[in-house]
């Protein structure tokens, strides 16, 4: 648990485990928060289309970590790879240095990429 020593109020810790062997992967404080961006007008293939979907705000489907100890491909000094579990090899992310775009619309730079559908998110 994290002690806010502002105010002393008590708050669990947020981590992400693999779904698969449960496995921690990343915990809140590794998370590198991103605006939201404008969703599909962000995407080439969509700019021209339907006027209904441009006001929808997307959830985005991924969190955006910094690079951790579990990262192999990180360490070997890839510019980019998949990610997968230390623990039972099932992927879970990429990651580029050069950045990738979010599922909402916005360029994430240097982008190192978890899939929600992938992880679970657990009170510590």
């Amino acid at each position: 648990m994290e002690v806010n020593s502002s105010n002393a109020e008590i708050r669990p810790q947020i981590v992400y485990r693999c779904k698969r062997c449960r496995r921690i992967v990343a915990a809140q404080e590794n998370v590198v928060p991103h605006e939201q961006g404008d969703g599909e007008r962000s995407f080439k293939w969509k700019k021209r289309g339907d006027s209904l979907e441009i006001d929808k705000k997307p959830e985005c489907s991924s969190i955006f970590v910094e690079p951790l100890k579990w990262m192999q491909a990180v360490q070997e000094g890839s510019v980019e790879e998949k990610l997968q579990c230390l623990g039972c090899k099932a992927r879970l992310g990429s990651f580029n240095w050069a950045g990738m775009q979010c599922s909402c619309g916005t360029w994430v730079n240097p982008a190192f990429q978890l899939h929600k559908c992938r992880i679970d998110e657990c009170s510590n």
